[in-house]
């Protein structure tokens, strides 16, 4: 799952009051100087309040989710939107199956069966160099699958400076930093990488899916194991040829390298015995994952399963929404053993749920709404027809080109949420099955890898203070 803090905080500080200023300064102009459709004025007022929106979450003018608080305002005094219609977009089914999902997450980290599950992953991979690092980088790609990106990455990083001290005793100094480097890197990348795989892993994603249904709610369902069957295949290949590069960059094929295999094991013995508490919360996820998958039915060759919402009268009543939230507060009812009066879940820990972001979905979900139901998304398209004449192949290389740089900038949330509208109208104008052009926007709007200030997950990576490292290795590094 996505981090707490979306982005960096302090990293458009410059821009916020010349943002501030900007943003209002266009949406005035566009309002009284534009008619871009004559006849209908709200494909302007929408427009402005885009362009508002866009660039006050580009240069962090306000918190993002105080941004994302603009159509309940100005949708209703432009005629954009009725304020009903509006207020209706910051909850549903997308959103509770993030804050379900989430719930299940925090369970797990309170009571530490993340950590556990990913020194029994590093387990599995023994104690050469080459191994411990695919080790990291699946532990925590898994992990990101399910969790907070970044706090798998913070977790994971405690671990790794633990094989780092171990490392420099063992080998030359110039191998151990640069095997340090690889480990490092390959817990941030795969941060980012796992959380791909699944709706819940990363808020673009999710983002995309009501997008999605916005602007064509006649389409199939993206479901949980939809995008599952199609994502997990990416990010796998994604990770192997990180971990490929990383290895032929960084780690030393030569040179006395050794590890101490105990390490791994000494922590997992300091854990203890798995509880009662983790016991509870792991078989919550199972089943949460289980249920999520076979859903809607499983396709094998010419023959479909049904799912296990058929066996209800309504079975289109149930989404992954409901799963996530039913199978959260089932957490909150079963009492947890070793602490007095408490449940394996609580409010306290709930509360720790990113609230922002929810309101960053919604803010996103309005504004997606207001440009499919105003007609802006149709005028867009128009405005782009010229796109069409592009090879459609070198059409996604630019558009995911452009986003990958964009979000090494802005927050990847905020960036899909203004994109995809967009993508949704090109599509609809150039006569492409809509998905062609989104679902690589929602994948690029997750690579930004390229720089610090672009994911939390690498300042996360970063050395502890007092240890001698610089903060940001690079290939060259010596």
């Amino acid at each position: 799952m996505e981090n707490a803090q979306p982005d960096i905080p302090g990293t458009g500080t410059v821009l916020r009051a010349p943002g501030l200023a900007a943003g209002a300064l266009l949406c005035l102009a566009i309002l009284v100087l534009c008619d871009l459709e004559p006849g209908k004025p709200v494909v302007t007022a929408t427009a402005a309040v885009a362009v508002l929106m866009a660039v006050w979450w580009i240069t962090e003018a306000l918190p993002l989710a105080v941004t994302a608080l603009v159509p309940v305002v100005l949708f209703p005094l432009l005629g954009v939107m009725n304020g009903k219609a509006v207020a209706s977009q910051y909850f549903n089914h997308i959103i509770f199956l993030f804050i379900g999902g989430f719930i299940v997450a925090l369970a797990m980290e309170r009571w530490n069966l993340h950590r556990r599950i990913a020194l029994r992953i590093l387990l599995l991979f023994g104690n050469r160099p080459r191994r411990i690092l695919l080790g990291f980088m699946t532990a925590t790609a898994f992990l990101s699958m399910w969790i907070s990106n970044t706090a798998a990455t913070m977790m994971m990083v405690t671990i790794v400076f633990a094989i780092i001290l171990k490392v420099e005793g063992s080998t030359t100094p110039e191998n151990a930093r640069r095997f340090s480097i690889a480990l490092l890197l390959g817990v941030a990348y795969s941060a980012s990488i796992g959380g791909i795989s699944t709706l819940v892993g990363t808020p673009p994603n999710l983002s995309f899916t009501r997008i999605f249904e916005i602007q064509f709610p006649d389409a199939p369902e993206i479901s949980f194991s939809t995008w599952f069957a199609f994502a997990l295949p990416i990010s796998g290949v994604m990770l192997m040829s990180t971990w490929f590069f990383l290895s032929l960059l960084f780690v030393p094929r030569k040179g006395g390298l050794t590890l101490d295999e105990d390490l791994i094991r000494r922590q997992v013995r300091d854990l203890g015995p798995i509880t009662f508490n983790e016991w509870v919360v792991l078989a919550d996820f199972f089943l949460l994952v289980a249920l999520w998958l076979t859903r809607t039915g499983i396709k094998v060759g010419d023959t479909t399963l049904a799912g296990w919402s058929s066996l209800f009268a309504h079975a289109t009543y149930i989404n992954d929404g409901t799963v996530a939230v039913a199978m959260a507060v089932l957490l909150f009812m079963i009492p947890a053993r070793g602490t007095a009066s408490t449940r394996i879940m609580n409010w306290e820990t709930a509360v720790r749920l990113p609230w922002h972001i929810v309101l960053l979905f919604g803010g996103g979900f309005a504004l997606a709404g207001a440009i499919s139901q105003s007609g802006l998304s149709d005028w867009l398209g128009d405005q782009l027809k010229a796109l069409g004449s592009l090879d459609p192949y070198l059409l996604i290389a630019i558009v995911c080109l452009t986003i990958s740089f964009l979000t090494e900038l802005t927050s990847n949330t905020a960036t899909t949420e203004m994109i995809l509208p967009v993508m949704a109208g090109l599509a609809t104008t150039i006569e492409v099955d809509p998905l062609f052009l989104m679902v690589p926007v929602t994948l690029s709007c997750s690579c930004a890898f390229m720089m610090p200030v672009a994911t939390p997950r690498m300042p996360s990576c970063s050395a502890p203070e007092g240890s001698g490292w610089p903060p940001w290795p690079g290939p060259g590094s010596s």
